[in-house]
């Protein structure tokens, strides 16, 4: 539901709304599975990356100095050799882990639903294309 545009403060349906990026980030298909992953504990760059499966190395820096930029995500990077760095969830992190680790589960829950429909959808289109 939208805020009222009578209504202070952000809103998401306004294109130069800064909720859009973090809704975004937030969202993307490494952000939510990063911020997922990390819900459990904290873990180190190549744990995590074969924790989330399919994340190349680079996709996986961008998005974990991304989430911790916005705040989400926490780096610790130990002074010893070799280097150790750590990753978890801020509070702030957490709460929106909690909330697109819902959406996804939801989409687990619901994907042969959407096959059907998708299906359904594609048998219409072909029968009155042709």
């Amino acid at each position: 539901m939208a805020v009222s545009k009578n209504l202070r403060g952000p809103d998401v349906n306004e294109p130069m709304c800064p909720s859009r990026l973090i809704l975004e980030h937030v969202t993307s298909r490494w952000g939510v599975l990063v911020l997922a992953a990390l819900l459990d504990r904290s873990y180190r760059f190549s744990e995590l990356r074969r924790e989330v499966g399919g994340v190349s190395e680079k996709m996986l820096a961008q998005t974990l100095q991304t989430l911790e930029r916005d705040g989400f995500v926490h780096r610790d990077a130990k002074p010893v050799i070799p280097p150790r760095v750590d990753y978890s969830l801020t509070e702030l992190g957490k709460e929106a882990g909690e909330q697109v680790w819902a959406l996804a589960r939801w989409t687990e829950k619901r994907v042969d639903e959407v096959v059907a429909a998708r299906a359904s959808y594609d048998e219409e289109k072909a029968r009155t294309a042709g």
